[in-house]
Formats: structure tokens, C-alpha cells, sequence
């Protein structure tokens, strides 16, 4: 293992904050039962456990001690020091692919390709599509507009109050973990292989190459294994929902051509904030302008989630003085499942990148390290940089309206060694 310098007391500190928010994450469905038995203090407790809400918490917490202890504008240069492109990112991303002529056009779409399997097997045939087509479809407008569509998509089919949790589990799990291994099929869908692609020289046919069939091979057992589990749940019966488009006027195709367009150019500009921003402004613009061709946008999920990922890239920062020596000491086959194993408590992306400042490191260990880290990103919220809007948009459908993060790493376990088989024997 490569030897560091020792950590610095912020280093100790935000270290320590990090291990408390992982242990809060565990812990935010306890909160919510809280609320119910508090009604006095129902609006803390419900804050403490909003999962979206922990990491930006803690965030605060950090950069209040360092303001107390080192100086207010020590703690403002470390805040402003930070990259937060990422949830810039995602909440703009959210909030366009989330919008209802983007939605109603992949409903149809699905309304579509299902009815062809016949009525019976139609939402069998959607839900599969949601668990498949759509994390793969990640590897073309990224990996967190896939969650948006596929979230709302699964909603009203798999996470429905008369689905029990048992099942839930294991779709969420496995929506996850096909999202994260979805992405890998270009070279910049997916957060950790973006962190590593330039560096490396590793361009879309490389990773579709390399990674990206074995990944599809991957989401593809993934989604079929979930929709057998659920389908005495999705077979069609009076009273559940139909997998046919609602009973509205149909959006304009020019409002959501223009909708498409926009999102093209967000995810066209994703490493320039102020490109991609600039677009919002004139989506919002837009949506005011045909409001009756418009749902309520998803302003408030998409905060919280941009929230936890600010609060992630804060806490993360300082984690570099043990991460990096334990991710450069493993050899190939040890890096793989060290990486898997390092992605349940920190964001795969975080890894890779590490990975990527690593000097003279062998091909065999560059594959295993993104191998290991896209194979792991189902296991927990916290693993991949799209799943806090997975949860935020489909905690609904459980009970106390929360994820218990015991709950998801069990329900992610068979998918993920799934996407860890392909990666490895394939």
C-alpha cells in the first residue's frame, strides 16, 4: 500500500462527519417512525430523515466546525473550492426529463412496443422496458435522465401500494444497479467512467467493447428475473393501472420536440454549468409560456436531490488521504472487490477518480477499478450519483414513504453479483 502524509485534523474531521452521514443514511427510515410517534417534533424528524437531506446536512455541519475552528473564510475557500457541476447537473437534467411532454412521449413509446406483446402481457412488457430498455437508453442522455424517465415510469407499475416491499427491494435494486451498469456503453453517460475517460484515452467504442455488451447482457437477465418475480403483480386485472397513456389531450409534438431539444443540449453541455444553465432558464421560460401542455415540475425532488450530492462532493473532498493509498495499494483482482465493496459507502464516480490521479497503473487494474465501481453503484443511495432521484421520486411506494437503505443493499445483492459475473467471466 502506498504510504500518505498523516491527515490533517479537517481531514480527521470531515472523515468523521462522512462515517456519521453513512450511519444517518442507515438510520433515516428510524426517523421517519419517529415523526409518526412525535407528532410535536414530526418536522425535525422528518427532516433528519429526508435521505436526500443527510450528506448536505453534515455538509453544513463541516463547514460550520471549519468556520469556528480555522476562520470564516478558510471554510468559504474550501466550499468555493469544491466541483459541483455534477448536482447542477442533475437537478437540471431532472427537471426537463421529468417534464410531461418528455414523459408522455416515452409513455407512448412503451404504451407501443407493450401492446405488441398482447393486452394480458402488456405490463409485464412495460415494466420489463422500464427495468432494460431504459437504463440502457442511459448510455445515450445519460445515466440520471434514465432514472428520472424510468422512476416515473415504474411508479404507477411496480411501486404501488398493493406491491408488497418484498418485492419492491428487489426491482429497486435492480433498477439501480442496471442504471449504473447502463451508462457503459459510451464513453460519457455514466459518472465514474467519465472520470476516467479522458485520462485514459478510453473513447464510446472502447466501451462499447469492453464494457458495454457485457453490461447489456447483464441488465438484460437483471430486468427478466425482476418482472418474473412481480409478475403475479403485473399481470392485468380490473382496478390496477393500464399501460396505456392517460385520458388527455395528447401534447403538441412541437412542444415536445422542443423539450427533447433542450434536454439534448443539457446533456450535450454537461461539463459547462453555464451553457446547461442557460438552457434551463429558457426551458423554464418555455414551460411557462405553454403551461397547459405542462405537469407540475419536479423542482422540489430535484433540489433535494442536487442538495445530497453538494453535500456529497463537500464531505468527499476530504476523503482522498485514505482513499487514494487503499485503492492504489490492491492488485487487480483485490481492486475489483475492494472497489465493489468501497462503493456501498462512497460515490463510484469518487473512485474512479482517485484511480484515474494514479501513476503508471496497469490496464488490467483500470478495468477492474471501473469494473468493480459501475457493478457496485446499486448497492446503496449514496454508490451512484443518479440514484438519490431514483429514491427521491420513488420513496412513495414504501412504507413511511422511505427507503430503508438494509432493504435496498439486500434487494441490489443478486443484481449486482449478476453485473460483477459479466464483468468478470464474460
Amino acid at each position: 500500500m502506498t504510504l500518505s502524509a498523516p491527515a490533517t485534523p479537517v481531514e480527521l474531521l470531515a472523515t468523521t462527519l462522512f462515517a456519521i452521514a453513512l450511519l444517518h443514511t442507515f438510520a433515516a427510515k428510524q426517523f421517519e417512525r419517529l415523526a409518526h410517534r412525535h407528532p410535536r417534533h414530526e418536522g425535525v424528524f422528518h427532516l433528519l430523515g429526508e435521505v436526500e437531506v443527510v450528506f448536505g446536512f453534515w455538509a453544513i455541519v463541516l463547514v460550520l466546525t471549519m468556520a469556528l475552528s480555522a476562520g470564516g473564510e478558510t471554510a468559504l475557500q474550501y466550499a468555493e473550492s469544491r466541483n459541483y457541476t455534477e448536482p447542477l447537473f442533475v437537478f437540471v437534467v431532472m427537471v426537463i426529463a421529468g417534464s410531461r411532454p418528455i414523459l408522455e412521449a416515452v409513455m407512448r413509446t412503451v404504451a407501443v412496443l407493450s401492446a405488441r406483446a398482447g393486452r394480458d402481457a402488456a405490463p409485464l412488457a412495460g415494466a420489463w422496458l422500464g427495468l432494460a430498455a431504459v437504463p440502457l437508453l442511459g448510455s445515450l442522455i445519460t445515466e440520471p435522465a434514465a432514472m428520472t424517465i424510468a422512476a416515473l415510469l415504474l411508479a404507477p407499475r411496480v411501486f404501488r401500494p398493493d406491491v408488497p416491499e418484498r418485492l419492491k427491494y428487489p426491482a429497486l435494486g435492480v433498477l439501480f444497479v442496471n442504471i449504473s451498469i447502463g451508462g457503459t456503453l459510451t464513453a460519457y453517460a455514466a459518472p465514474p467512467v467519465l472520470m476516467v475517460a479522458g485520462a485514459w484515452g478510453w473513447d464510446s467504442a472502447f466501451m462499447l467493447a469492453t464494457f458495454g455488451w457485457k453490461a447489456a447482457l447483464a441488465v438484460l437477465v437483471n430486468a427478466s428475473v425482476a418482472v418474473w418475480m412481480l409478475r403475479g403483480h403485473l399481470i392485468a386485472r380490473p382496478g390496477l393501472p393500464a399501460d396505456e397513456p392517460p385520458a388527455r389531450r395528447p401534447v403538441p409534438w412541437t412542444v415536445t420536440a422542443v423539450h427533447a431539444a433542450l434536454l439534448a443540449g443539457v446533456v450535450l453541455t454537461a461539463h459547462h454549468p453555464v451553457a446547461f444553465l442557460g438552457l434551463f432558464l429558457l426551458f423554464l421560460g418555455f414551460t411557462q409560456a405553454y403551461a397547459r401542455h405542462q405537469d407540475p415540475l419536479l423542482i422540489k425532488e430535484a433540489l433535494l436531490v442536487g442538495f445530497f450530492l453538494a453535500g456529497l462532493v463537500v464531505l468527499g473532498g476530504l476523503q482522498r488521504w485514505w482513499l487514494q493509498p487503499l485503492v492504489s495499494g490492491l492488485e487487480p483482482m483485490a481492486l475489483f472487490f475492494g472497489a465493489v465493496s468501497l462503493t456501498a459507502i462512497t460515490d463510484n464516480a469518487a473512485l474512479t477518480y482517485l484511480g484515474a490521479q494514479i501513476s503508471g497503473i496497469s490496464e488490467a487494474a483500470k478495468y477492474m477499478l471501473v469494473a468493480g465501481a459501475v457493478a457496485g453503484g446499486g448497492l446503496t443511495v449514496i454508490a451512484n450519483a443518479p440514484n438519490p432521484a431514483g429514491a427521491a421520486l420513488l420513496r412513495r411506494g414504501f412504507l413511511d414513504e422511505s427507503i430503508g437503505a438494509l432493504g435496498l443493499l439486500a434487494g441490489a445483492l443478486a443484481p449486482t453479483l449478476v453485473a460483477m459475473g459479466a464483468f468478470l467471466l464474460l
